[in-house]
């Protein structure tokens, strides 16, 4: 048989448009007599027929045994969709632990990320075409991997497939959530291209957007097509002070919330205007020795610098400066700018043998601003205990030097001028120090994250005999990174900078460069991560059976996988977050997939994949599934499979490590030996000795080689109704649960406690810091900074839940149209088990609330699409959904008696301080959220369209989320648009 020859671009706007990949206007679907295996989730036509992602074989109809969303090319533009991560945000099954670029405290910052599922964003598999891709080499949480969307072109895309399925028995490992199948068009012919220009309604969050392809070659006529296309967008900075009140401030009292901006009002939090306070300093040459015991009041160094200051009473009282670091610092959106260049070949080889290559070059910048540091903010990861003590503090000396090494004599010293009391004390310096509470704000702070994906793929594909048909293909991509990190404090640097006097804190604005480099070098670290892969896989037609042909697939994949990403601190020597991650492995795979239409409205499916990892452990995974049609308007569809997640290097590589830091209150044994006091209810109280205080602990995690792989069994059942050729609905129920789940030291908490009580720590538990001793009670146990521990299997995540879905194309007059497309997930159950036994319940909650961005997990998600088209002009209305969620979350609060109360009024305070119980009645519950967005076209003539987008048209603002981290009072993930306002943008689509 001849091989048929590709159509140029699929044209599955229209028969995709509906949920569930369910095929409107097709005829009902007819068994085929040719079949052709295809890389898993290859899209191309073959006589009518395509193939749908978690399937080998090319098929008529689109209705398969799972439930796959798909987002056409012309869905997207209605919806005003300008990037692959926007459009994903936009599906429902995307829920917690999904990663947007506005999250910019993370380890994996500047990434976006999908969480199918919720399950997180290395259980759901990311493909371009059906391959795989290298990994985004920064770890989310320091161990979760994923593919960075940032490096996902757009202006060429088909479609995007979302297979909301567990297919680890097609494509391997990370598709326990299921699968984003991102596809990109075939064949180009004359030019294309774009621009678009937009910002908010009040001038900010501008984006600028264009992108050219340029294509040769009627492939039908000629046989080969080749095309090029560039990309360009930017998008720039938005600060909290843009966007205003309650979201560029942690003062809430005037919506009757609590004051957490101690900025303006506590005369020991750091601010960019110096607070000093007389100590005593035991060592004249060393800032960290100052005494913890303050006398008299305290001062501000320099009042003339202070726009408004604030007085507080009393004999420890004194004069600050009064700031709203949130307005003045952070911001919503980093600046962010992204280009790529893309290109394909295509050529038929004869009239049984088609090829084809591409090559592609992405770059992703996002720059994010953070607050400055404060001086000796926290103890440093792992340094010395010589310079780990963060007790009592900087404090400035009486006298500096020019050396920094010895001021013992009247000719190497002279008084400090940032001392307001080096005067008066010449004469007495260990009793005139000043101990200092200072931000620096005159030094730049945040990360310039540069990554770019360089990406290749060649495949053969052809028939021959009797209709057996076969496919070859090989992808190489590297993804590489350089994260360049501003202000972070060098301890050395710091202590000369001090004991110099280089630092001039009186008037900041006055320090050379040099200076501010000494104390806060420019720290850059470089990593990459690679995939090398060739997979091939043959399929024919065995028997025909009542239903059709029985068709029968095989294959087989070698790929190469490789992570080098040392950290921004590889020797442990600052605050620089430490998490790196090492590791490269080869895995071997062998599957198949049986279709088998055993009666003409009864289809099973199944399928399995045996993968091996040099590292030595193996996996095989099934599915099986059924299809069925009692009648023409009604098909009922159901699956059962296994899957697994392979450990990623950042877990399983012993060079890999990773810290984390909390905030922990040492036990009352350990406070009052530093000089706490008892109080009536049994508890204690630590008084004015800082080292008794909460304090951060570190957490060290190190590779664990003896990991297992998660397992996953998951569940679909569900039904597609037709009741006419214009509308239909889709219901689905998944149930997935994931056990061996691989988390990081669940034992920590026993460790600290362990330490702290004398007692041996757990087992894979060691200490890896001390502080230096406490300078009032020297003898008494220091505390410990840092503990490591291991990454073990532990515990599950289950989760259940209703996918529900609708859409139709109405004819309404001559020349008038109208499409709609539902898309609606429901969250029955998610719970989780962290290896202790103690069931966490997340459904509706803003927890897990470690996991990812801690947006929460939404019972409710949605959105509605609405298109009126008349003649040559169209309009939308997409309207999106995210249900309430109350302040609370089952990863923060301590279990009694086995179980949790997530109870508002159990959890008070948890998360959030409510300053009464009406508060917390009041905003214990994140209300819902619901916005939508206009796009209006008008296609002048066939070359030329031009539209504007009006977003968040009626300018919801974001309900109030006190409780969140990753924004402030927003959770970045559901509620940017009610943040950022009503925006504005215009562009035009042509070719020729």
């Amino acid at each position: 048989m001849k091989l048929t020859r590709f159509a140029s671009g699929l044209r599955a706007g229209t028969a995709l448009a509906g949920l569930g990949a369910v095929a409107l206007f097709a005829a009902p679907a007819q068994a085929q007599d040719q079949t052709a295996a295809a890389p898993p989730g290859a899209q191309q036509e073959q006589q009518g027929e395509i193939v749908v992602t978690g399937s080998l074989f090319r098929r008529t109809d689109t209705e398969t045994t799972s439930p796959v969303t798909t987002l056409s090319v012309e869905t997207l533009q209605r919806a005003g969709t300008t990037t692959i991560a926007d459009a994903i945000r936009g599906v429902s099954a995307d829920n917690a632990g999904s990663i947007p670029t506005g999250f910019q405290g993370g380890f994996s910052a500047g990434g976006q990320a999908v969480s199918l599922r919720g399950l997180g964003v290395s259980s759901t598999l990311v493909l371009v075409d059906g391959l795989r891709s290298a990994n985004f080499p920064l770890n989310d949480d320091g161990h979760n991997s994923y593919v960075d969307l940032n490096t996902i072109p757009f202006s060429f895309v088909e479609r995007v497939d979302v297979l909301k399925d567990g297919a680890s028995s097609t494509y391997g490992a990370d598709a326990i959530g299921g699968v984003v199948n991102i596809i990109l068009k075939k064949h180009i012919t004359g030019i294309q291209g774009g621009v678009e220009g937009g910002a908010a309604g009040k001038g900010y969050a501008s984006r600028i957007r264009s992108y050219l392809t340029a294509g040769y070659g009627d492939y039908e006529a000629t046989g080969w097509n080749v095309y090029l296309n560039g990309e360009y967008q930017r998008d720039g900075r938005v600060s909290a002070h843009d966007v205003g009140f309650p979201f560029n401030t942690t003062d809430l009292s005037s919506i009757g919330l609590a004051d957490n901006n101690t900025a303006d009002s506590s005369l020991t939090t750091a601010t960019p205007n110096a607070v000093v306070r007389r100590v005593t300093g035991s060592d004249p040459n060393n800032p960290f020795s100052g005494g913890a015991t303050g006398a008299g009041t305290y001062q501000l160094l320099n009042p003339a610098l202070c726009n408004r200051t604030y007085t507080v009473a009393g004999a420890s009282g004194g004069t600050g400066c009064a700031h709203n670091l949130t307005d003045e610092y952070t911001q919503v959106q980093p600046f962010q700018e992204r280009f790529s260049v893309n290109g394909r070949l295509s050529i038929r080889l004869n009239d049984n043998i088609e090829a084809y290559a591409t090559g592609s070059y992405s770059h992703s910048q996002v720059n994010i601003n953070v607050l400055p540091p404060a001086i000796r903010q926290r103890q440093p990861y792992g340094a010395s205990p010589t310079t780990a003590s963060n007790n009592p503090g900087i404090a400035l000396p009486v006298y500096i030097c020019s050396s920094g090494v010895s001021c013992s004599t009247a000719a190497d010293r002279q008084l400090n001028p940032n001392n307001p009391y080096a005067a008066a004390f010449a004469n007495d310096p260990a009793n005139g120090a000043a101990r200092i509470y200072y931000l620096f704000g005159d030094i730049k702070a945040g990360t310039e994250r540069g990554n770019e994906m360089i990406r290749g793929t060649f495949g053969l594909n052809g028939s021959f005999g009797n209709d057996w048909n076969w496919r070859v293909e090989a992808v190489g991509a590297r993804d590489n990174i350089k994260l360049a990190s501003f202000g972070t404090i060098s301890i050395d640097g710091l202590r000369q900078a001090v004991a110099t006097g280089a630092y001039n804190f009186v008037n900041p604005a006055l320090n050379s460069a040099a200076t501010r480099q000494l104390v806060a070098p420019d720290i850059v670290a470089r990593g990459n991560s690679s995939l090398a892969s060739i997979e091939g896989n043959i399929a024919h037609a065995f028997a025909t059976l009542p239903g059709g042909d029985l068709q029968v697939a095989v294959g087989g994949q070698v790929r190469r996988e490789t992570l080098d990403y040392p950290g921004l601190n590889p020797n442990k020597t600052n605050y620089a977050n430490t998490a790196a991650a090492f590791g490269r492995h080869t895995v071997s795979a062998a599957y198949f997939e049986v279709s088998a239409p055993v009666l003409k409205d009864v289809e099973l499916t199944g399928s399995g994949r045996y993968d091996h990892y040099s590292e030595g452990f193996s996996h095989f995974s099934p599915k099986v599934g059924i299809k069925v049609k009692p009648v023409r308007e009604l098909m009922l569809r159901g699956t059962y499979s296994e899957g697994f997640r392979a450990p990623t290097f950042a877990e399983s590589n012993p060079r890999s490590s990773y810290p984390g830091f909390v905030t922990f209150s040492p036990p009352c044994s350990f406070v009052l030996a530093h000089g706490g006091t008892a109080t009536s209810t049994g508890g204690c109280t630590a008084g004015s000795n800082p080292y008794a205080q909460p304090y951060s602990v570190g957490g060290g995690f190190s590779g664990n080689p003896d990991l297992k792989p998660e397992t996953s069994r998951s569940i679909t059942g569900g039904a597609v109704f037709q009741p006419i050729r214009q509308l239909s609905f889709t219901i689905d129920y998944y149930n997935v649960k994931k056990k061996d789940v691989i988390v990081a030291g669940p034992d920590a908490g026993t460790a600290r406690a362990n330490y702290f009580a004398g007692k041996p720590l757990p087992a894979g538990y060691s200490v890896g810091a001390v502080d230096a001793p406490d300078p009032l009670f020297p003898a008494a146990l220091p505390r410990v900074l840092v503990i490591n521990g291991p990454y073990v299997n532990a515990g599950y995540f289950k989760t259940q839940g209703l996918d529900f879905s609708a859409s139709g194309e109405f004819n309404i007059a001559p020349g008038v149209k109208f499409y709609t497309r539902v898309d609606v997930n429901k969250i029955l159950k998610f719970d989780v088990d962290f290896g202790d036994g103690v069931v966490r319940k997340y459904k509706g909650t803003v927890g897990p609330y470690e996991l990812s961005s801690g947006a929460g997990t939404p019972e409710w998600r949605g959105n509605w699409q609405n298109t009126l088209e008349v003649g040559k002009f169209s309009i939308s209305a997409t309207t999106y959904y995210v249900g309430s969620l109350k302040q609370v979350a089952a990863d923060e609060e301590s279990p009694v008696n086995g179980k949790i109360d997530l109870s508002c009024a159990a959890a008070a305070g948890s998360l959030y301080s409510y300053p009464s119980a009406a508060s917390r009645d009041q905003y214990c519950t994140v209300r819902r959220f619901i916005y939508a967005d206009l796009n209006a076209q008008v296609k002048v003539n066939d070359d030329f369209t031009f539209y504007v987008n009006v977003g968040n048209f009626t300018n919801e603002r974001a309900p109030v989320a006190n409780s969140s981290y990753s924004g402030t009072n927003y959770l970045p993930t559901w509620h940017y648009a009610g943040v950022i306002g009503r925006t504005f943008s215009a562009g035009a689509r042509f070719k020729f």
